[in-house]
């Protein structure tokens, strides 16, 4: 943890119940690092106070255990849920989005998020939505065996209660500015890792609560899902170079501890994705291979254990590989239903 200039003290303790590990910034606001039930760990969650009331930042999953983090933390900040007065949402993935619908109830409080990240929420979440089945026929046509497409739909199938109630929502936008503990703060689209995606960025200090943007040690998963085309990879990367303009001083992820050097962090995250890029092409100039048979070289077939980090290493695979084919250095054919990828002779 940083400490002294930064003026920041732990709030950490543990009760009968659950271990509350939060961190009081400059006296005023609050991390707090919701628990999340996969290797992540948690969450972050931002709480800053406002003239009337507090504004929550990307509240978590809903957990039992998240519930009764959250509990804690309000007891030992003196607060109701009701002193929630604000919940914002930096995009749409379960493990920040997840809990909004409840602390809603909870507090009276309105969500804000982005039109896309929303959109993205109801197609996933909505009642009649048929994501699960979009995602699965996906795998098909890029090799993955039925019973693993079928452990990820099951998978996906658990996270309905943690998403749930869905939230009533209010649109904010990227270029806008929106004022939070005091400070103005500029709303930046990141699109890449989530479409949709805003970090906030408040230019007088240099901070940016970067979502899952950028993130320290661990690199932001970039994926092709249903419903969203393009080249997500291709965003993410031009999304990465427009962060570097910004001058930040102290970075706040979604993930792992705040961090100073964010440039330099943004010029790791470039690195590791262009040296995967060149490993995949001399992996296709040797054999053509599927999706699937690239995902299990990259990231091991350990993977099939486990279906919830599968689907995550399997749509970023085939990110690498719409990036690589939409710039000739790849070519593809289907062959007996099954898309197979192979290097081109450039």
């Amino acid at each position: 943890m940083m400490s002294g200039e930064q003026g920041e003290f732990s709030l950490s303790a543990r009760t009968d119940e659950v271990a509350v590990d939060s961190v009081i910034w400059h006296g005023e606001w609050v991390q707090v690092k919701v628990p999340l039930p996969f290797s992540l760990k948690w969450v972050n969650s931002y709480l800053f106070p406002e003239e009337e009331g507090y504004t929550l930042i990307d509240p978590g999953l809903r957990t039992d255990e998240a519930i009764r983090v959250w509990d804690a933390v309000l007891h030992k900040l003196g607060l109701q849920w009701t002193d929630i007065t604000r919940i914002l949402l930096t995009h749409q993935h379960p493990d920040h989005y997840g809990l909004a619908g409840y602390v809603q109830q909870k507090s009276g409080a309105p969500v804000f998020i982005s039109r896309l990240s929303h959109a993205y929420a109801v197609r996933l979440w909505g009642g009649s939505s048929d994501f699960s089945e979009q995602l699965q026929a996906l795998y098909g046509k890029h090799g993955m065996p039925s019973e693993l497409r079928e452990a990820i739909g099951e998978n996906l199938e658990t996270f309905v209660a943690m998403v749930s109630p869905q939230p009533k929502v209010t649109y904010i936008e990227a270029g806008s500015s929106i004022a939070i503990g005091g400070m103005d703060w500029l709303l930046i689209d990141a699109p890449g890792h989530a479409n949709g995606q805003l970090c906030f960025y408040e230019q007088e200090r240099g901070w940016m609560l970067c979502g899952d943007q950028v993130l320290p040690h661990i690199t932001p998963n970039v994926s092709v899902v249903p419903g969203e085309g393009g080249d997500p990879l291709e965003a993410f990367l031009t999304s990465l170079e427009e962060l570097k303009a910004y001058e930040v001083k102290l970075a706040f992820p979604g993930h792992r501890d705040p961090f100073t050097d964010f440039t330099g962090r943004i010029t790791e995250l470039q690195q590791h994705h262009e040296r995967r890029l060149e490993r995949m092409v001399a992996m296709l100039a040797e054999e053509p291979r599927t999706a699937f048979g690239m995902c299990e070289v990259l990231f091991g077939s350990r993977l099939r254990e486990n279906p919830h980090n599968l689907r995550f290493a399997m749509s970023e695979t085939i990110a690498h590989l719409v990036y690589l084919e939409r710039r000739g250095r790849i070519a593809s054919a289907v062959v007996d239903g099954v898309h197979q990828y192979a290097a081109t002779l450039l």
